[in-house]
């Protein structure tokens, strides 16, 4: 897929206004200003009290907007919002700024789709919220049917072959198929998205100490190696499989660009212990540019003014980055 030039701004969806995003949104403005134009697309009730804000009609109204407020594209909740407890009539209205936003970036107004976090128990209890998550749903969305979850930030960037499911269940859902998937979408996507021309990505093994030559599992021989050699003869550079408790130290990591895990945890650990407040969840492999906060709707510390918004800013700033990326 070719990019034009990004003039645009970027949407921000509301996600779960109980939750944290109303005063994060607010706090990335108040951050960013003009130097990086995006806005939000909610209810400006949802926002805290005084939050400076513009109502704008149109998306490309933000730019010259975000000089005096947040810029506001107003959608209309049934709902007053009660920080921390979410209300059910608002459910549709959290998933229906989810499609109009996708539908803003698809058509161009928008450069990149950034979106707050939802409560997805919230939304099925709501509004009979059909999917896993948000990134099945803008998978659903986009008409397409593998995407990828990338954990990214100035130190490291993570790719999980697997999430969310059991532990026990991860062997027997990692196959050859879903793992070359999920390297190839992340090849692509640090070539388009990220602008690196040859990228190095390194492979943890599923195993510990990579299955230790067979004595600790079989996978890394019968699957994972085969895999990695099948793209390796077309030209990929691939490390790997590696003993996942020697990859992330600051030595190995200046040795690749990516590291694609074989489930959840081994993947999230490493970047949130390196740099919790600063990672950015990117969707890697829909037709449009996704981020978001890696964290969640925070009901428990919603409405007091506490909530740190470093990884909203950062998904900001990721989002414009790859939207502007020559």
């Amino acid at each position: 897929m070719t990019r034009l030039p990004v003039v645009a701004p970027i949407a921000l969806s509301c996600g779960e206004p109980a939750g944290v995003g109303p005063e994060l949104a607010a706090k990335a403005w108040a951050h960013l200003g003009p130097d990086l134009p995006f806005f939000y697309i909610g209810d400006p009730d949802h926002l805290p009290a005084n939050t400076p804000h513009v109502i704008i009609s149109e998306p490309h109204e933000a730019i010259n907007a975000c000089k005096n407020g947040l810029p506001v594209l107003l959608h209309t909740f049934p709902a007053p919002n009660v920080a921390g407890i979410p209300a059910p009539a608002n459910a549709q209205g959290v998933i229906d700024v989810i499609a109009r936003g996708v539908d803003l970036v698809r058509s161009g107004l928008a450069s990149a789709l950034c979106t707050a976090p939802i409560h997805k128990k919230a939304l099925k209890d709501g509004a009979n919220f059909a999917y896993p998550g948000h990134t099945e749903y803008l998978a659903a969305l986009a008409g397409v049917d593998r995407v990828v979850m990338m954990l990214a930030s100035d130190l490291l960037r993570v790719v999980p072959t697997t999430i969310h499911i059991p532990l026990a269940q991860v062997p027997e859902t990692l196959t050859a198929a879903l793992l070359t998937d999920t390297l190839l979408i992340t090849h692509a996507a640090l070539r388009r998205d990220f602008g690196i021309a040859n990228p190095r990505i390194a492979v943890a093994g599923l195993n510990p100490h990579a299955g230790e030559g067979g004595a600790m599992g079989s996978e890394e021989i019968e699957m994972i190696l085969p895999v990695l050699d099948a793209l390796r003869s077309e030209g990929m550079t691939l490390l790997g499989p590696m003993s996942a408790d020697t990859m992330f130290h600051a030595a190995a990591r200046k040795t690749y660009d990516a590291a694609v895990c074989m489930y959840h945890d081994q993947a999230l650990i490493p970047i949130k212990t390196l740099d919790f407040d600063r990672g950015v969840n990117v969707t890697l492999g829909l037709p449009f540019i996704r981020t978001s906060p890696d964290h969640g709707t925070a009901f428990d510390i919603a409405g007091q003014n506490i909530a740190n918004p470093s990884s909203l800013i950062e998904a900001l700033k990721l989002a414009h980055k790859m939207a502007t990326r020559p």
